[in-house]
């Protein structure tokens, strides 16, 4: 009984640790290969139009990756059908080739910040699409892309 409300009190730690956090999802690239034409797309549900939000974007790159920086392009379509579309620099590694953000075994992830302090004007879906914009058909070594949206504020 005491193991089963030590484990209850760390699961509602954790919950109350992530409470921020307003969505976070990844995308897999197949066989760590991100073909030009694979363009990932996140569904983000908005309901809350007065909160401010931080939107992130996170690389999960494997130690063979063989550039420093990725570039995409990000396109956000809003509810109403409105688009923006942006070009996103997220460096990978310093100007000494190590590995920026958060290592396990050989695969890193970094999360940048995309846009800080953003409200949603809307109630709907907001559709982010991913693409990467190396000029590579096919680039090697990128894992995972996330999105990850939380309310700004101190951290």
């Amino acid at each position: 009984m005491k193991r089963a409300c030590l484990i209850f009190f760390i699961a509602i730690a954790i919950v109350s640790c992530n409470s921020r956090k307003l969505y976070e999802e990844y995308a897999e690239i197949p066989d760590d290969v991100w073909n030009s034409k694979n363009v990932l797309q996140f569904n983000l549900h908005m309901n809350d139009t007065n909160s401010a939000y931080n939107i992130y974007i996170n690389v999960r790159n494997d130690d063979r990756y063989p550039y420093s920086n990725l570039y995409m392009f990000v396109s956000v379509h809003s509810p109403d059908g409105n688009s923006l579309k942006d070009t996103v620099e997220v460096v990978l590694a310093d100007e000494r080739g190590t590995w920026l953000g958060k290592g396990a075994a050989s695969i890193y992830t970094v999360q940048h910040l995309y846009r800080s302090n953003i409200r949603f004007p809307l109630r709907g879906i907001y559709t982010f699409d991913i693409e990467q914009a190396m000029r590579i058909e096919d680039l090697r070594h990128i894992c995972n892309i996330g999105l990850l949206v939380e309310a700004a504020g101190n951290k």
